[in-house]
């Protein structure tokens, strides 16, 4: 039966026994072989921390199951000088790990050898050097505090270079993306630890993933570059049906709408998406956009929009819109381009009224800025903003009316822990012109507004909607949310200043047929009570495929 043997160690003096002691050295073994490489390994901890010189007394045993030793740390070094050649290393890198540079030599603390040469061996394999190997030589003491010491660098090979990049998996990944996106190319130098950065990004495209990280073959006069891609589910159905009591009739009244995104089905990164609305007051809405990314392999790309929108036989309005963008980096993007609206009068009525035909052409101007949070199945989406801004004229009854329109919409989650959340959104326009028409105001309200109104029954000349949801996953398929909505809108038609409220809860599933969402929603504007039969009941589904 083995019985567990004990180690002391003292040092030459008591100051030398804490400094022991502050080391947390093993004290309990299972054999004297043991005992030997932990002393062992304390001697390397000593040296690394300036005690180069320390010995050790012969290894006593006491009794039957302890053994002793005697340390004599001797002096501790605290700095060294290291001398350099400046052509391999320059002094803007040695900035980074010491605050004494000159041309031939930089100082720092003993203990930073380690960390100090990783460093450097670091940038060196950044700067193109994947095989760079470094050593201290010719070590000498300078003074009792300080060492001396020269840095050899040995490059074996001339700078590395991408030369060639294969993609496993995803042989029909566009080309494009690795160019423009990702910002992978051959010529590049390469720098391993930035590629994996890169690739990384891979995750925030919605039709591909990286499957392992990326791998190397270096050959005499080459460099090949292995990435492991698949493709991914991307086109999503996205549809909802609302239902509540029409206000005059006393009936139930269904509104809903179809929403279609199809995403990189011809491996070119592009997206068409398809939307058809209809909203329990006699609205609806056609919707197509489409997305070229990356035009003739160039960073520029096309965004191309129509919209037909009817309100019951009141009016129609047409929008088209034409945007060319520039792909800053995943997270970055800016937009310029037109956008043409026409609407049209349908009453026949000669009533004096504010619906007129007239025809608006804008300039645009916009910005994007996204983040993700990819391993979180139920908001892969962590932050968005996208303001635009539009100048142009209206033209009515051969009159030009200048005018300017702005548009933001934003959200942030901030994660607290990995259960719970609050989420924050922000959408609001405001249009400037010297009068207004009924059928240019803005319009919102709904599911993806202010909740528990109707959808788009809200007319404004300028509004913002904040959205507030205090979320909380019961698990990584399953959470509940709040629903705290507050919106202020103006209508300089009707000369109306509101604010409106929504308050509710919703629930989200993630099902084998995608993300099933339940809201239940009341609304209400500042001057009045709350009703229960205004309530407004939203379930929605976003189905992948």
């Amino acid at each position: 039966m083995s019985q567990n043997l004990y180690l002391t160690i003292k040092g030459s003096n008591e100051t030398e026994t804490k400094v022991l002691e502050a080391l947390n050295y093993n004290t309990s073994h299972l054999n004297f072989l043991s005992i030997k490489r932990e002393i062992d390994s304390l001697q390397n901890s000593l040296q690394k921390i300036g005690f180069i010189e320390n010995e050790h007394s012969e290894i006593l045993k006491s009794n039957d199951s302890t053994f002793s030793t005697i340390f004599n740390l001797k002096n501790q070094y605290q700095s060294i000088h290291i001398y350099y050649n400046n052509t391999n290393i320059t002094p803007k890198v040695l900035t980074y790990i010491s605050r004494d540079i000159t041309p031939e030599y930089f100082t720092i603390a003993f203990k930073d050898i380690e960390t100090t040469l990783n460093f450097i061996n670091k940038k060196q394999t950044e700067e193109g050097y994947p095989f760079s190997q470094l050593k201290l030589s010719e070590i000498t003491i300078k003074n009792s505090t300080t060492l001396k010491a020269t840095l050899i660098t040995a490059q074996k090979t001339e700078k590395r270079q991408i030369s060639n990049i294969i993609i496993k998996g995803y042989k029909k990944f566009p080309e494009s993306y690795l160019k423009h996106f990702l910002k992978i190319k051959p010529g590049q130098l390469f720098n391993l630890t930035e590629i994996k950065e890169k690739t990384s990004q891979l995750n925030n495209l919605r039709f591909a993933t990286e499957t392992k990280s990326p791998e190397v073959l270096f050959s005499k006069d080459s460099t090949t570059l292995y990435l492991y891609l698949e493709k991914t589910k991307s086109n999503a159905f996205d549809g909802f049906l609302g239902f509540g009591t029409n206000e005059d009739t006393n009936q139930l009244q269904f509104d809903g709408y179809l929403n279609l995104n199809l995403t990189n089905n011809l491996n070119y990164g592009e997206t068409l998406r398809l939307l058809y609305k209809s909203d329990e007051n006699e609205q609806k809405t056609f919707e197509a956009n489409a997305s070229l990314p990356y035009l003739f392999k160039t960073p520029i790309g096309l965004d191309l929009l129509l919209r037909i929108f009817k309100k019951d036989s009141s009016f129609t309005a047409v929008n088209q819109a034409a945007k060319l963008h520039y792909q800053i980096n995943p997270k970055h993007k800016i937009y310029t381009g037109i956008t043409l609206t026409e609407s049209n009068n349908l009453l026949s009525t000669n009533i004096p009224t504010t619906l007129i035909d007239y025809t608006t052409n804008y300039y645009t101007l916009a910005y994007e800025f996204i983040t993700y949070q990819p391993n979180n199945l139920l908001f892969p989406l962590n932050t968005k903003l996208y303001i635009e801004s539009n100048f142009g004229s209206r033209k009515q009854d051969n009159n030009n009316q200048k005018q300017s329109l702005f548009n933001i919409d934003t959200f942030k989650i901030l994660n607290i822990n990995l259960k719970n959340s609050v989420y924050f959104k922000l959408t609001g326009g405001i249009l400037n012109s010297d009068d207004y028409l009924e059928n240019e105001l803005m319009r919102f309200g709904g599911i993806n507004s202010i909740r528990g109104f109707e959808e788009n029954s809200i007319y404004a000349s300028l509004f913002n909607v904040l959205n507030t949801e205090y979320r909380y996953q019961l698990s990584n398929s399953i959470y509940i949310h709040s629903i705290t909505d507050i919106a202020y809108y103006e209508n300089q038609i009707t000369d109306t200043e509101e604010k409106l409220y929504g308050f509710g809860f919703g629930l989200g599933i993630f099902t084998k047929a995608g993300l099933l969402k339940l809201n239940y929603a009341n609304g209400k504007n500042e001057n009045t009570a709350f009703k229960i039969s205004n309530s407004k009941i939203h379930i929605s589904l976003i189905a992948s495929f």
